[in-house]
């Protein structure tokens, strides 16, 4: 199918993160022959070169592979025009000669060093990985792993510490009993707090995320309860994720509840999702809970969905999200060349992945009123879009947890020479026109700010399993749902351990872009390791 037709709101996520020390990451050499190419950075020669404020159109540079009979200026000078044609925030790029930077340098110096209302970058949603790669895991969701999701806690005041949030089932962590709260002290004989340097942050980033199946790494383990470590050796493999993984019903005093966690807007939660709401249906809930904790986004048409399953007629004509592109695109879509028009509510299966579920078939709907929605800093993107585009028709949501990651942009990949380019080309707004939250929706007891919502702050509980109904975002939405008000035990909990934190405190140069960018680009391939 085509990627490009179903655009992103981003599948990445904020506290699950490659480490970074000092360095970056790049691809092929950045060296070419210039001839005297005078006709911009297209022109009629072999050998393109930069010329300062002239764009050759991207079409006419695509697939002008360096592997081929292109070159590597070929695919940079293709990155620099699509960029200036698509980019949100073209006219906040630095134009400059990507001679000295390799492919993927040069991507990452194609963003706006521009920053949100609370001082942090404006773009942190920059990244590139392999075409097949991206089409592993955006179909199936498959990727190489071992079977862990982590969150990594690192700042100025906190010392890096990895702990496990969930395991798949059937998965080399799961099969050596390496489950959520435990916490990853060594990688690779390597101190996970201790490493400050590039070889030992190198090692710890090698041995977490591996690249291929079949290569092991070796972890000191120090399960969730216990003093003593173990050790723990894991061969990766190609994870199949499971992007709603629980759905339950439970019974509270004055009403049905239903609970659901979805950790992945990716094409097979389609089946999940409809599947979790038919079977909630038929239970006949009348409140939600969904557990977006951990979903980093992905396709915004299953958010739309998403949106239809929960709210039913509330939605009918009503606009889940308007796309609005830069200023050279008022009317048009850049990527499809068809006319601007509002993403509804879809009511109908898309059809992502036929192997799971067919296009065409009526969507379930629950008609609720109101929804609770469990969220971190890892919830992002399409998630938000769903919080977003709810509130956008009234649809009362009541937020559990801390603040969202913050990100109303969205992309289409761009496949160039076997690599997948996800660069900002649009931001979103609901029914009611609203879409400034790059600062994230924030729960609050008294909402004062627009991307306040009505709800409680509460850490992510790591000693208790999702859905044990004992965990503390979970058991604070039962409180709540029976009281209206948020249990004095989430006051206390601020008061001794402070509000919920950034899980990444990293705090980057303008200068180190190169850093930034890498963190970014992994995060998307680190979701379900």
């Amino acid at each position: 199918m085509s990627f490009n037709r179903y655009f992103l709101r981003s599948l990445l996520v904020t506290s699950i993160v490659t480490l970074t020390a000092c360095g970056g990451s790049g691809s092929s050499n950045g060296s070419t022959n210039f001839g005297g190419n005078t006709g911009g950075n297209g022109g009629t020669t072999d050998t393109p070169s930069w010329v300062a404020g002239e764009f050759t159109a991207h079409t006419q540079l695509a697939n002008q592979c360096e592997a081929g009979s292109g070159s590597a200026m070929s695919e940079k000078l293709w990155l620099r025009s699509y960029s200036n044609d698509t980019y949100l925030w073209y006219d906040e790029i630095f134009d400059q000669d990507p001679t000295p930077f390799s492919i993927l340098e040069y991507f990452d110096e194609l963003v706006t060093l521009d920053v949100t209302p609370s001082g942090k970058l404006k773009d942190q949603f920059h990244f590139s990985m392999s075409s097949e790669e991206w089409e592993n895991l955006s179909t199936s969701g498959s990727s190489v792993g071992f079977g862990f999701n982590i969150a990594i806690e690192q700042g100025a005041d906190i010392e890096r510490t990895i702990t496990i949030t969930y395991s798949d089932p059937n998965t080399p962590a799961a099969e050596a009993d390496v489950v959520r709260g435990a916490i990853i002290v060594e990688v690779d004989g390597v101190n996970v707090a201790a490493a400050n340097d590039s070889a030992s942050i190198n090692t710890l980033n090698n041995g977490l995320f591996p690249s291929e199946a079949g290569q092991q790494s070796t972890f000191l383990i120090r399960d969730l309860g216990e003093t003593e470590t173990r050790e723990v050796t894991l061969t990766a493999q190609t994870i199949i994720s499971d992007p709603v993984p629980i759905t339950d019903v439970i019974e509270t005093d004055n009403s049905t509840l239903g609970y659901m966690v979805f950790n992945d807007h990716i094409a097979t939660a389609e089946k999940g999702l409809f599947d979790a709401v038919t079977t909630l249906k038929a239970a006949n809930v009348d409140e939600l809970v969904i557990d977006f904790r951990y979903n980093g986004g992905g396709y915004l048409a299953l958010a739309s969905q998403l949106g239809y399953m929960v709210a039913g007629n509330q939605t009918v004509n009503r606009t889940f999200e308007q796309t609005i592109f830069n200023d050279k695109y008022p009317n048009t879509n850049p990527i499809t060349g068809r006319s601007l028009s509002p993403t509804p509510f879809y009511q109908e299966t898309i059809g992502f992945n036929s192997d799971y579920i067919n296009a065409g078939i009526q969507l379930p709907t629950l008609n609720l009123s109101r929804v609770f929605v469990l969220t971190t800093a890892g919830t992002c993107s399409a998630s938000e879009a769903f919080i977003n585009g709810l509130r956008g028709i009234g649809v009362e949501v009541i937020q559990i947890g801390s603040t969202t990651c913050g990100k109303p942009y969205g992309f289409y990949p761009a496949d160039n020479c076997d690599t997948t380019y996800f660069t900002v080309q649009f931001k979103g707004e609901n029914d009611q026109g609203f879409g400034d939250y790059s600062d994230g929706f924030s729960p609050n007891e008294a909402p004062v700010f627009d991307t306040d919502i009505q709800g409680c702050i509460v850490n992510d509980d790591l000693t208790h399993a999702l859905g044990d109904q004992q965990e503390g975002m979970l058991s604070t939405a039962l409180y709540y749902l029976e009281n209206a008000q948020c249990p004095v035990i989430a006051e206390e909990q601020i008061k001794a351990k402070g509000a919920p934190k950034q899980l990444i405190d990293y705090q980057f140069s303008l200068e180190d872009k190169r850093v930034r960018s890498q963190f970014s680009r992994n995060r998307i391939l680190t979701r379900n390791y």
